[in-house]
């Protein structure tokens, strides 16, 4: 008996919900769009996977075409498929959610993006499409894995102080952290190499730290949990 494949029933896209740390406040990116649907609406940077692309690479070429960001930590986290979450054709989206140093990003957006911003995550818009469905999962999904796994160090440069990173998780969890509970757990995983380098202008006792990637593997090859 031959096989008969029925046409596609929808396209697909790749939505990113970009995550930014200034060191006082998250963020996420937006873009506003400057073309048809929700022209003029405020949106994730999102676009339609390409015939000869993986959603991975979709994900990584709407980012950069959207915003000028690259080279940054991403990852897959769910999919969308509401029949109506778009106004004009069937189409299912998977989130991607990305994390980055926001301090240290020039933005430049483009293609159907006229304009691109930082909000604080507490203070985002009205979105087009079902985007704030979209953020809110993303969001939901890093505050369970910074809590399992060491993504945080993703939105920070890459030397920073204790203090620097508590702010982060605290932010994050939305809970404040005992000082020096959570500076003796972070400081025992021997994951973070103290510099000899304190924050030019800052307090006695800023010491600067970096994060030890090589020995985080190592240990979790052996292992290690990761749990704050």
């Amino acid at each position: 008996m031959k096989l008969q494949y029925l046409e596609p029933v929808a396209s697909i896209t790749a939505d990113c919900v970009i995550f930014g740390f200034d060191g006082k406040k998250m963020e996420v990116l937006l873009i506003k769009r400057g073309s048809e649907p929700e022209a003029g609406k405020w949106a994730l940077p999102g676009g339609f996977m390409e015939r000869r692309e993986t959603l991975d690479e979709a994900a990584t070429r709407v980012l950069e075409q959207l915003t000028g960001v690259s080279n940054i930590y991403i990852e897959q986290f769910h999919s969308f498929s509401k029949i109506d979450r778009h106004p004009i054709s069937r189409v299912i989206t998977v989130g991607y959610y990305a994390l980055i140093d926001s301090t240290n990003q020039k933005l430049k957006p483009s293609w159907h993006a006229s304009e691109t911003k930082w909000f604080e995550i507490n203070k985002i818009p009205k979105l087009g499409f079902d985007h704030a469905e979209i953020f809110q999962a993303a969001l939901n999904t890093l505050k369970k894995e910074m809590a399992i796994r060491p993504i945080g160090f993703e939105l920070l440069p890459t030397k920073f102080t204790l203090t620097d990173l508590q702010n982060l998780y605290e932010i994050i969890l939305e809970e404040d952290l005992d000082r020096r509970n959570f500076r003796r757990k972070i400081l025992s995983m021997g994951i973070l190499t103290e510099l000899k380098e304190v924050r030019k202008g800052a307090h006695i006792g800023a010491t600067l730290y970096k994060f030890d990637k090589k020995e985080y593997n190592r240990l979790k090859s052996q292992g290690f949990s990761y749990n704050l």
